[in-house]
């Protein structure tokens, strides 16, 4: 971030971040406000962002597909529906993909319930490739938005998670030859360092990703991306670490489930299903370890 005029986060603009970065109001209050999944990391990358305001870098919030999906709550929360939105606007478009890809979530959870196998890794793909719509809609709206703006700038900072790889692709083809447009994995270093040569992609991950590069493809292999995807969720750690982190421990759970699922069949992961489904994090850890432990054999 130091290295760039202007820093441009993967949030929908707000009051409270404004004031935040200008000091009147205490990271305190803006994480609380915020109710953030990692609160831990919420309130040390505000801290940071504000040091880089008072330094004179510009802080910026451009996510609109977020921004829409804020105002749609706010609609809906004051009674309107559904049928009120026109269709030939990006609101609509984002509720269509927000409906679609929740509809998909709770048809996963009830597929889930049933303790089908077979009928939840369908689920998973289904889920995934709506899913993979909304990303490529985002990151359109996104890299759209962003045009506009580093335009304006020497060097920017765009903060996106991994899973966006396609906002590169699509920043780049907006921005043609102006702007160079390079990704930056920032985790990769501590990767190497860790031991791994490869990525930070969860099976569930690596199927979206396919999906959203080519949304019509059928492969053998989605069934098992798929069936990995569900031992890995309930495996990977749920809850914020807050405990060493110079250790990285988030990135060394990921890097680990990782490379646990990658020794899973498609048999194994059936096998396993039906007893790490309704089991908490801990509990589905240790019989995916213990079948492994046991060359996969019983539990």
């Amino acid at each position: 971030m130091n290295r760039h005029d202007a820093i441009f986060l993967e949030d929908p603009p707000s009051d409270d971040l404004d004031r935040m970065l200008a000091g009147d109001l205490s990271v305190d209050a803006y994480v609380e406000a915020a109710d953030t999944e990692y609160p831990e990391f919420t309130g040390q990358m505000s801290f940071l962002l504000r040091k880089m305001a008072a330094q004179g870098k510009i802080v910026l919030a451009v996510e609109p597909f977020l921004k829409h999906l804020l105002e749609i709550h706010e609609f809906f929360a004051e009674g309107g529906t559904p049928a009120e939105l026109n269709p030939d606007t990006d609101q609509f478009r984002v509720y269509a993909a927000e409906r679609d890809a929740t509809g998909g979530l709770l048809a996963f959870y009830r597929a889930a319930a049933s303790g089908s196998f077979v009928k939840t890794v369908r689920a998973v793909k289904e889920f995934a490739r709506l899913d993979a719509k909304r990303f490529v809609l985002r990151d359109r709206m996104r890299a759209k938005a962003l045009a506009e703006k580093v335009r304006l700038f020497q060097s920017s900072y765009v903060e996106a998670g991994q899973i966006h790889v396609y906002l590169w692709r699509m920043l780049r083809a907006e921005l043609e030859l102006e702007i160079s447009v390079k990704p930056c994995f920032l985790m990769m270093p501590v990767v190497r360092d860790v031991g791994v040569g490869r990525h930070l992609y969860g099976p569930g991950d690596v199927l979206t990703l396919l999906y959203i590069f080519h949304p019509n493809f059928h492969i053998p292999t989605e069934d098992l991306l798929a069936a990995r995807a569900l031992i890995y969720n309930k495996v990977i750690e749920k809850n914020e670490i807050t405990t060493s982190i110079d250790t990285h421990p988030h990135l060394r759970n990921e890097l680990e489930t990782i490379e646990t699922v990658r020794q899973l069949s498609l048999e194994d992961c059936r096998r396993l299903f039906p007893y790490i489904c309704r089991e908490t994090t801990e509990n589905a850890k240790r019989q995916v370890y213990r079948y492994i432990r046991n060359e996969k054999g019983a539990f």
